[in-house]
């Protein structure tokens, strides 16, 4: 049975007042008896629409929890989504301000960029290469406004998926051009190698993931629109970042992408 209209409001104004203020709320789904993966998008809906009130516009969507291991760690056997905005975007190489953000964890990806619409249900992995203009080298910087990042699917699909900011590297290739199942994955944190992975960790191959999210979305009168930015999922292990990191990636076949943050390192 769905949450009430009034509850799923005022915890989508929660949610927003926390990413505001640059703090965390305590999770939901222990404050919330039966709240569902349904309450959870109609409360980041809510979410988003005060960041678009404020002046933000949307720039395409992440997939996110897309390895098995953490759709096990949360307990939802399927990807879920979230909104990108013209606030998260960053370009490759950029300075972000650690006073944006709350407890950030870097995952690296693979970023697409369409040129034709894509409308489901019913679109095929040929489809997307279709509809893709390129793709790209990319840092999600995920965070979250629950507590201590303890999340289950429905806190993190109420908290956006839990959306950070991103960046995409300059490099642009047509997917057709690689294999981005064997595409292979290199993240640096200052210097020294802290995550490998490779595209097949994404549902199998990233096309695979934009794939079920087009059908998703096209399932809830949603199309992915020409020029929108499809963030496929992480390639391997999330991990944490602080002041002073520097981060750089590479993906096979693809491109780069290097990204810092603002401070100083605890260990200097």
């Amino acid at each position: 049975m769905a949450i009430e209209q009034t509850l799923i409001e005022r915890l989508g104004d929660e949610l927003y007042e926390a990413f505001a203020a640059g703090v965390t709320i305590p999770n939901l789904r222990d404050r919330v008896e039966g709240i569902t993966i349904v309450d959870a998008y109609h409360i980041q809906a809510c979410m988003v629409q005060r960041r678009l009130a404020a002046g933000e516009t949307v720039l395409g969507k992440k997939i996110g929890v897309t390895s098995r291991a953490v759709q096990q760690a949360i307990g939802v056997f399927e990807p879920d989504f979230g909104i990108l905005t013209s606030a998260m975007a960053y370009p490759d190489g950029a300075e972000i301000p650690m006073e944006t953000l709350i407890q950030p964890k870097a995952e690296a990806e693979i970023g697409f960029v369409l040129k034709h619409d894509l409308k489901g249900p019913g679109i095929t992995p040929a489809d997307v290469l279709a509809a893709t203009d390129h793709v790209r080298a990319c840092f999600e910087i995920v965070d979250s406004r629950i507590d201590d990042w303890d999340i289950r699917i429905q806190d993190t699909v109420a908290d956006n998926a839990s959306c950070g900011v991103y960046v995409l590297g300059e490099d642009k290739v047509d997917p057709r051009d690689v294999d981005l199942a064997l595409a292979g994955m290199v993240a640096m944190r200052n210097g020294e190698v802290v995550v490998t992975g490779a595209g097949a960790a994404v549902q199998g191959s990233p096309v695979n993931a934009v794939a079920w999210l087009a059908n998703t979305l096209g399932r809830l009168g949603m199309p992915f629109l020409a020029g929108e930015v499809i963030l496929s999922g992480a390639l391997g292990p999330m991990f944490p970042v602080e002041p002073g990191d520097q981060l750089a990636m590479k993906v096979g076949g693809i491109g780069s992408c290097s990204v810092r943050f603002s401070g100083e390192k605890a260990d200097a």
